[in-house]
Parts: C-alpha cells; sequence; structure tokens
C-alpha cells in the first residue's frame, strides 16, 4: 500500500482509492438515519461527533445507556401510573441553540440580547423538565439519571427572572420597579402630548391649513400633516415632508417641551432597560460553566434517545460482546428504511463466526445479497 501524491488517502498497487471501513459499511448514510430522530441543532452537532471506535468499555456504556432509553421510550408509550418514577418522554423538539450565546457569557463585562437572554431561559426551563423526569425514574434507569445530574440546578435563578424577557424580546414591565414607572410616566405623556394636538387640531379646523385631521409621529416626536403652502400660518418645526411634497409634518410649537419629555424619559427607559439586561447578564454568567454543562448533557440526551427512537423502529437489539460473531435474524438497516417505504420486509439472515470457523464465503448469483451481508 502507499501514499497518493499530495494528499492522506490511501490508495492501493492499481491506483484505485481504498475505501474504509466505515465508507464501506455506509456510517454517514447511518448517521443520516438517525439524524431523523434529532431535532434541535444541538442534538445535531452531538450526532456529528459520533466516529467509529473500539473502546470496548466505551461502546457497552453507550449501548448501556441506549437500552435504558429504549426501555424508557417503550414505558413511555404505554398507559402507565401516574407517580414519581413514571416514564415520561422527554421533548426536545424547539431545544433553542444557545452555544454562541454561552460563549459570549464568558466575556466579562458584555450584555446580552433580550432574545438570547430567553432562549436561555428556555434552555435552562426544558433542562429542569428533563432532571425531574429523568431524576424521578432513576431507580429503574440509573444511567439516565446520572446522565441527568450533570444538569445544573437553576431553580433558584428561574424563579427570581421568571416572566421578565418576553417571547418577543421585550423586557416586561415588572423586570423592575423604576421600568414600571418609567413605562407609566411615558404612557401619560404620550396622552398629555395627544390631547394637546387635538387641541390644536379642533383650533385650527376652519383655517385651511390642515392637510388631515390626525396626529402621526416623524423622528419620534408627535406632529400634524399642514398643508406645505400654508407652512408660515403656524409656529412649529418640521419633522419631514410627504412623498408628493404637498404635505409637511410639523411639531406645533406648544407641544415642543411635552415631545423633549418624551424624549427624556424614553432615553430613561433605554438605559433602564440596559442596566436590567446587565444585570441578568452578569447572573447568567455566574452559573456559566453549569450552563454550558446543561446545553452538552441535553444534546447528549437527545442523541441518546434518538438512537432509542431509531432502535424501536427498526426492532433493533442490544448486542452483547464475546468470542464469538452470532448474527440472528439480522436486516441491513439502510435496505430496510428502503424497503419499509415500499411497504416491503427485508430478509433477514443469520451467520455465526468463533475460534474454530473464522472464515465466511458467500457465493450465489449477482442480486445484491452478498453485498448486504458484508
Amino acid at each position: 500500500m502507499k501514499k497518493a501524491s499530495g494528499n492522506d488517502e490511501d490508495i492501493s498497487e492499481t491506483g484505485i482509492p481504498l475505501k474504509t471501513s466505515a465508507e464501506v459499511l455506509e456510517f454517514e448514510a447511518l448517521r443520516q438515519l438517525v439524524g431523523r430522530y434529532i431535532a434541535s441543532a444541538p442534538g445535531r452537532r452531538e450526532l456529528e461527533k459520533l466516529q467509529p471506535h473500539a473502546d470496548r468499555a466505551r461502546l457497552e456504556d453507550d449501548l448501556a445507556e441506549a437500552a435504558e432509553a429504549i426501555e424508557y421510550l417503550r414505558l413511555a408509550a404505554r398507559p402507565q401510573a401516574a407517580g414519581r418514577g413514571a416514564a415520561i418522554r422527554v421533548d426536545f423538539n424547539g431545544l433553542p441553540d444557545t452555544e454562541q450565546t454561552i460563549h459570549k457569557l464568558r466575556i466579562e463585562g458584555a450584555s446580552l440580547e433580550p432574545q438570547e437572554i430567553f432562549a436561555v431561559f428556555s434552555l435552562l426551563d426544558r433542562a429542569a423538565d428533563a432532571k425531574s423526569l429523568l431524576t424521578a425514574a432513576a431507580e429503574r434507569f440509573p444511567r439516565l439519571g446520572r446522565r441527568a445530574q450533570t444538569i445544573g440546578d437553576f431553580r433558584a435563578l428561574l424563579h427570581d427572572l421568571e416572566g421578565k424577557i418576553l417571547p418577543d424580546g421585550s423586557i416586561a414591565d415588572h423586570a423592575s420597579v423604576a421600568l414600571a414607572r418609567l413605562r407609566r410616566d411615558i404612557e401619560r405623556q404620550k396622552r398629555s402630548i395627544q390631547e394637546s394636538l387635538e387641541r390644536f387640531l379642533r383650533a385650527h379646523r376652519e383655517e385651511g391649513v390642515l392637510q388631515e385631521e390626525f396626529v402621526t409621529i416623524r423622528n419620534e416626536r408627535f406632529v400634524v400633516p399642514i398643508i406645505a403652502g400654508q407652512r408660515r400660518k403656524l409656529d412649529g418645526v418640521i419633522h419631514g415632508t410627504s412623498s408628493s411634497g404637498h404635505t409637511l409634518f410639523v411639531e406645533p410649537i406648544e407641544t415642543i417641551d411635552l415631545n423633549n419629555e418624551l424624549v427624556r424619559l424614553t432615553e430613561e427607559e433605554m438605559r433602564e432597560v440596559h442596566r436590567i439586561l446587565v444585570e441578568i447578564t452578569d447572573r447568567l454568567r455566574g452559573y456559566g460553566d453549569s450552563i454550558r454543562q446543561t446545553l452538552i448533557t441535553m444534546a447528549e440526551l437527545e442523541l441518546i434517545f434518538a438512537k432509542g427512537r431509531f432502535a424501536t423502529e427498526f426492532d433493533c437489539s442490544i448486542p452483547r460482546f464475546g468470542e464469538r460473531l452470532f448474527l440472528r435474524d439480522a436486516r441491513h438497516p439502510l435496505l430496510e428504511d428502503v424497503l419499509k417505504r415500499r411497504y416491503k420486509a427485508a430478509v433477514p439472515i443469520s451467520l455465526e463466526l468463533n475460534q474454530e470457523r473464522r472464515t465466511l464465503l458467500i457465493s450465489g448469483p449477482n442480486t445484491g445479497g452478498k453485498t448486504v451481508t458484508l
């Protein structure tokens, strides 16, 4: 065997590239098949990390964990008595991808955006549910229970910050006493401006200066539409024109102070929102390591249960390692997947190899059966 010039691909003496065992076994196609049962980006990243290996201890641990997931899913799909220890399906759909946000928490002084904070809250809330379910069932599913114990305890954090960030990314009024007060003041100020401008419209209704009788906003200031040619009849500040140029949007002189006060209140509100975001970010930063581990664990759990769902749907068995290779009624999962969509069944095979019988000769016509068996 020799190396191809300029790259690391193994080639045979005939110049034909040699396939790795993973390629021969169509490992990537199998990975994609298991990937159908993974809904989140963290779970998909965990799946992408999987590579074939020969560490028997790791293999046995992974298979034992998958076996628990299979049994857990089977129990969860059947009617069962409610109460502690019941197998209730863990939902990974819509699990937020907070990897970049968690990296951002490492930057001292950085402030998370509201949507980023809400995504972290969602992750922690979902993780708390998963931990509660799997911990309650730990006596029956000890490996899953131990895995769930690596999820942090965020009850105090979630309780303190619950509802402060809304799903649309806005900050709730009750996020702080100061914010609630400022927003009340802002609403009162807006009403005062609206009332002042409505009085202005009534006062000038008969003068022929108004383009229309309504109040609108330009450059974050409340204004009224004035006919362009009538501008000199009114005192005020122009904040824009219509696309046709026939209408001017004017802030009457009597509402300038009211609008200035509204701008001041709005800027104060923005400062308070920023302060709240910094405060919440600092709280989350204090849990940074635990949040990172929680994201890892949730991704690992989704992969474990994806294996369980795949195994359940394809009627898989957990293999045991020993001194012989014994397959009974084995089926190629990729072939079975194709045939399932055609409402057909794969023909199973059985074979055995051991210390005395170490060679298997497969012969027959070229109809694909030998390749599938291999």
